[in-house]
């Protein structure tokens, strides 16, 4: 089996806009969460990713032309921009590896996604269109643009579904209501429908001629047709417009799409997307990509967008999110989780190959990752579904359970850290030291895994396990009584021996990493 290591990290983080200063935030038992107050003043603590685009500019005006750092800034959702930068940022640990990746071709592959998407850019195009739709409504509907309505207006209310606004009994019910009244009495003004046969005419002029200089007169006409459309209509911007094409331009395989064509990357590129264990899952695709043959570097990784109402919102009714305003520590009050956001980018390569150009590998040796479907839930873990994850990897990893010296958990802060404790005494000896890392950054839907790889694997480059938020004092009583050792608020000495890493994703998608120290390897 070819073997693989770790090249290259980057980090966008709460409190951490690089690699260097999350290492040196691990080294304190601080929180990195601080309030929300996005719906206004509210009681949620979030994890908002320390980051400015700006400090990459410098890097893309020197291989680009000037115009690509405003494409990116205008058209690409900071989701995908936290992944370009963390990218950046792992090139740097081994000099040559940029033009490794360009040089490598389709042996050069990209697996970086999004778990929850570019919500910044999917919400702000919701409100456009949502305000657009409401005029474009509201001017069909108005009376002198609409006989069916002049009909009613006059007393003909035969057949009527909707309810006039002016019967509403409070403010809030009255925009609903207005909503639907002018949604039914715009889809019924013939003005509309004369418009919309004006603008079908235009848009059925067909390209003529040679194709590329055909296109762009078509493009011009029709262009110039429109707006006097618009001119001799005085209608307002129609809602379609007003979704931007952003929203194409930010997918889940754009973090990807952005790295391969910033690093110049032909292979294989695309998102896998698996929740909570998004970044296990693209590290355990890379070590099959290079043990098959079919890479000799991978870059991998996930990104999240900010905390957002959206995300906050969701994680609350979910009833998985703490709101009382204090800091929810993993195996303490079990409270809820906090909301984060960000992106931690690797790039992982056979060690081989990286050995014989220079390069140095980082942190610990990736061994295996094992993976499993619960089937159960799709957001309460099963036993069965993490303890399966955890034997394959250890089997993968030909690796005895006793041989295990410390461990990370997945623990969001939930009623779910107990049953994580318990199962895992089922595969782990109860000496196994454990760590719990929520408390510190927060919960990154697809990138939380990868911090706290990043943060084990750092640790070991450190020679001790960094320490946690918590104190031995606010160990939830239950989880006390299952007698597991924890790493609290001090660092304490990173064990000789392999180390397992347990991520829970919502779906039910379970992956466990396997790693050891390099002075273990065979």
């Amino acid at each position: 089996m070819r073997r693989a290591a770790i090249f290259g990290w980057g980090v966008v983080a709460p409190r951490s806009a690089n690699i260097d200063e999350f290492a040196a935030n691990l080294e304190t038992a601080d929180s990195w969460l601080a309030p929300f107050n996005g719906f206004g003043k509210d009681n949620f603590l979030v994890g908002q990713p320390k980051f400015e685009f700006a400090a990459y500019q410098k890097w893309i005006e020197e291989r680009f032309p000037p115009s690509r750092f405003k494409q990116l800034t205008d058209k690409m959702d900071v989701t995908s921009l936290y992944a370009v930068g963390a990218f950046i940022q792992a090139l740097d640990q081994n000099p040559g590896m940029e033009t490794a990746l360009r040089d490598l071709g389709t042996q050069a592959h990209v697996y970086v996604g999004t778990a929850l998407g570019a919500v910044p850019t999917i919400y702000g195009t919701s409100i456009a269109y949502y305000h657009g739709q409401r005029r474009w409504n509201r001017f069909w509907a108005a009376p002198e643009r609409n006989a069916p309505l002049r009909d009613y207006v006059a007393g003909n209310t035969e057949g009527v579904p909707v309810r006039d606004p002016k019967l509403a009994r409070d403010i809030d019910e009255r925009e609903e209501l207005e909503d639907n009244w002018y949604a039914f009495w715009a889809e019924r003004s013939e003005q509309l429908a004369e418009f919309l046969a004006q603008l079908r005419a235009i848009e059925g002029i067909a390209v003529e001629g040679a194709v590329e200089s055909g296109k762009l007169r078509v493009i011009r006409e029709k262009r110039r047709k429109i707006a006097q459309l618009h001119e001799q209509w005085g209608a307002p911007e129609p809602p379609w417009n007003l979704v931007s094409a952003n929203v194409l331009w930010n997918i889940a395989n754009t973090p990807s799409s952005q790295i391969s064509m910033l690093g110049k990357i032909t292979g294989f590129s695309f998102a896998p997307v698996a929740a909570c264990s998004t970044f296990s899952v693209s590290l355990k695709l890379a070590i099959d990509a290079i043990d098959q043959g079919e890479a000799k570097l991978v870059v991998i990784g996930s990104a999240d967008p900010p905390p957002h109402p959206m995300t906050v919102g969701a994680f609350y009714s979910a009833r998985v999110l703490s709101a009382d305003g204090e800091l929810s520590k993993p195996l303490s009050g079990l409270k809820g989780t906090h909301v984060s956001g960000g992106a931690a980018i690797w790039i992982v390569g056979d060690l081989e190959w990286g050995l014989a150009r220079g390069f140095k590998p980082l942190g610990l040796e990736p061994l295996s990752v094992g993976v499993s479907a619960d089937a159960d839930h799709i957001i309460t873990p099963s036993k069965e579904g993490p303890r399966q994850a955890m034997q394959l990897a250890l089997r993968a990893a030909e690796t005895e359970a006793a041989a295990i010296g410390s461990w990370d958990l997945h623990a969001t802060a939930t009623p779910g850290d107990f049953q994580e404790v318990e199962n895992l005494l089922t595969v782990i000896p109860k000496q196994v030291l454990v760590t719990a890392r929520k408390g510190t950054f927060g919960h990154g839907m697809g990138v939380g895994g990868g911090w706290e790889l990043t943060a084990q694997y750092l640790g070991y480059e450190k020679g001790h396990l960094f320490p946690t938020t918590l104190n031995e004092s606010e160990i939830h009583s239950t989880i006390r009584e299952l007698s597991q050792g924890f790493v609290f608020n001090r660092a304490v000495n990173f064990p000789s021996q392999p180390v397992g890493k347990l991520s829970m994703g919502v779906g039910g998608i379970n992956a466990c990493v396997i790693s050891r120290p390099w002075d273990q390897a065979g």
